[in-house]
């Protein structure tokens, strides 16, 4: 007892951090691979709070932080209906996630409220070693700014998002670089060409996230559809997509939960194809 309480000074903490990083992993596998969203909607509050304890315990651990942060980002975008909830968690996420990217370099703490120039030029101070923090970071500002679309100020915010997806690639073309290609492609074809959008542009991003996945994270097939298909009246690529994903069996290891997400919306964006073509 006595060389547990000497330790906790010196080292015991390191050892709880780490023991709760792998918990924090492992709940999030737990959570990625279940195939019964509700089970998800309503258990994952309890993995949020203890996760905040967790951060409480290891404020400075950014594995931790990082974890935290896309937990919220997912949980508060995707399973929440109460818009008033839904900007409250994902608030909180990208409170985490920007935590997590000051703790690997504190000189870009608080850069998402720096001018575009200053904030691409912070950007660039950030190595490989950074990467991870920085994509928890920029997920957690993406769902953030989703349930607060009717804020401007946080929509005008979007070229800092694609300007940090960009750099993470920069930094390291094979991190999570399914998920970053699709958010590409769906920021690329947020307005059609004429208005100053790349769909061009955003249907290679889709293609490419497909490539990296071999087509099983059917998410990216229900986004190039939703995103960019439908941006272009191309309504044989919409359904063939679609088809694809209702037709695909969702229990893939690393997908199962968003697979099976993407299936309930594929059939309801196919059951409206009359209507929006």
């Amino acid at each position: 007892m006595l060389i547990c309480v000497y330790s906790m000074v010196t080292g015991c903490s390191a050892i709880i951090a780490g023991a709760t990083s792998s918990m924090a992993d492992s709940l999030s596998d737990a959570i990625i691979n279940q195939s019964d969203p509700e089970t998800v909607r309503q258990g994952a509050p309890a993995f949020l709070l203890m996760m905040d304890g967790f951060v409480g315990n290891s404020p400075k651990n950014g594995s931790l932080l990082q974890g935290a942060a896309k937990l919220y980002a997912v949980y508060g975008a995707v399973f929440v209906d109460d818009p008033v909830r839904a900007k409250r968690l994902t608030e909180r996420g990208f409170s985490y996630g920007r935590r997590a990217l000051c703790v690997e370099q504190d000189s870009v703490c608080d850069m998402h409220e720096f001018v575009y120039d200053e904030f691409v030029a912070a950007l660039l101070r950030l190595k490989a070693r950074d990467t991870p923090a920085l994509f928890a970071y920029t997920v957690s500002w993406l769902a953030y700014i989703r349930t607060h679309s009717s804020n401007w100020g946080s929509v005008a915010d979007l070229p800092k998002v694609e300007a940090s997806l960009n750099r993470i690639q920069a930094l390291d073309e094979n991190y999570e670089s399914a998920a970053v290609h699709q958010y590409l492609g769906i920021l690329n074809t947020l307005r059609p060409a004429a208005l100053g959008g790349a769909p061009e542009l955003g249907r290679s991003h889709f293609e490419q996230a497909v490539e990296i996945t071999n087509g099983q994270d059917l998410s990216i097939k229900l986004e190039y559809a939703r995103s960019y298909a439908r941006l272009v009246y191309d309504r044989e690529l919409h359904d063939r997509l679609l088809v694809q994903v209702v037709e695909a069996n969702p229990e893939v290891p690393g997908f199962t939960l968003f697979n099976t997400l993407a299936q309930t919306e594929a059939r309801s964006l196919l059951d409206a194809a009359d209507d929006y073509f």
